[in-house]
């Protein structure tokens, strides 16, 4: 396919259907894909040992003797059931070969057709890694934990938002109930969102919020990590006692009643969700050292006791404790580095007014 076809692909949300193994589909897919396989895990394994040891004709042979009968016929009728629900999808396998060509053969022979992607989703993956390697320009939002840029973001229409797509908010205790994306779904959904906003340097900027090489788990790309480096800087700064109720409300009430809607047990959801803080602490201890650390860990065990109460004001003493004493000279530290990148800085009116205007300017 040509470049403009793949982009349609992405830009449109085409369906697609995945007939590649289960296994295959965890490690890495699209946003728009359902993987609805030709051959489960254990048939996959079957037919790639007898490859190993008998060549190909003898497993194209097991192949076919593994997926017939019922079993072709349930798959078959679930591509049917896809297609008859989304008529503009496509189908592919891992390199466009005999898989999609099987499944688009035996969907023909039921009276239903399919185009398959060329090349398969190695040509996909490999489309979405050049578009991360001709990013538009970037405009980089920074500021200190809890001053709001998640929300600021949320008003702007040209941003690609990291911590929504890692699943993470990018700190210690950033962790959300549902697991983080694969890493290389998560460079996916990444390329995806710049390919939408246009890509290449005659492109207007994309807001981007300020991060490390990793979110939770996943790396940012290197031609990101590389572009983020270089951007101009626009600071979002806030009032201490400002943050620590955005952080408390985040953080603890709305990730509380998430915790609830999946436990519905009091009891259980505080103490998923207290386990959530626990780790983080314990996973900053190094830095923090040993007594704040264990300073920090009980004051963090006290609020989630108290909060069983009704009471949250502890959660506030030691979350504004961290800011103060962990976050806030670490952030101090970095920005010095950066401080030459700076193009404005002020409190969340001023910095949305900016950056919306430099939007309006653009279009």
């Amino acid at each position: 396919m040509m470049p403009a076809e793949l982009k349609a692909l992405f830009t449109t949300d085409t369906p697609l259907i995945d007939v590649r193994a289960a296994v295959e589909y965890a490690q890495g897919a699209f946003p728009t894909a359902i993987n609805l396989p030709i051959m489960d895990d254990k048939e996959r394994e079957s037919v790639g040992i007898c490859y190993k040891q008998d060549g190909a004709e003898a497993a194209e042979r097991l192949g076919h003797q593994l997926v017939s009968g019922n079993i072709r016929e349930r798959r078959v009728q679930a591509w049917q059931t896809f297609i008859d629900q989304n008529p503009n999808a496509k189908l592919y396998c891992f390199r466009g070969g005999k898989r999609s060509e099987l499944a688009v053969g035996w969907l023909r022979a039921s009276g239903y057709n399919i185009a398959r992607i060329p090349g398969g989703y190695k040509a996909l993956r490999s489309y979405l890694l050049t578009v991360v390697d001709a990013l538009p320009p970037l405009m980089i939002l920074g500021g200190k934990t809890g001053n709001g840029k998640t929300d600021l973001l949320a008003s702007l229409t040209r941003l690609v938002d990291l911590e929504k797509r890692a699943n993470h908010r990018g700190s210690a205790f950033g962790r959300q109930i549902e697991a983080q994306p694969s890493q290389i779904d998560f460079e996916n959904l990444l390329a995806i969102d710049f390919l939408k906003l246009g890509s290449g340097s005659t492109a207007s900027p994309v807001v981007v919020e300020d991060e490390g090489r990793l979110i939770g788990r996943v790396s940012l790309p290197l031609p990101l990590q590389a572009a983020m480096k270089q951007a101009p800087l626009v600071l979002l700064e806030g009032d201490m006692e400002d943050r620590v109720e955005r952080i408390l409300k985040e953080y603890i009430i709305q990730q509380y009643a998430q915790f609830m809607a999946r436990e519905t047990d009091p009891e259980l959801a505080l103490a998923a969700h207290s386990a959530v803080f626990l780790a983080g602490i314990d996973g900053i201890r190094k830095r923090l050292g040993g007594v704040q650390h264990e300073r920090l860990r009980a004051c963090i065990i006290n609020a989630f006791a108290a909060q069983a109460k009704g009471d949250l004001e502890q959660h506030r003493e030691w979350i504004r404790d961290l800011l103060s004493n962990y976050y806030d000279p670490m952030y101090d530290y970095q920005i010095d580095m950066k401080a030459h990148r700076i193009v404005f800085r002020g409190d969340f009116d001023a910095v949305t007014e900016y950056l919306c205007g430099r939007e309006a300017q653009a279009r």
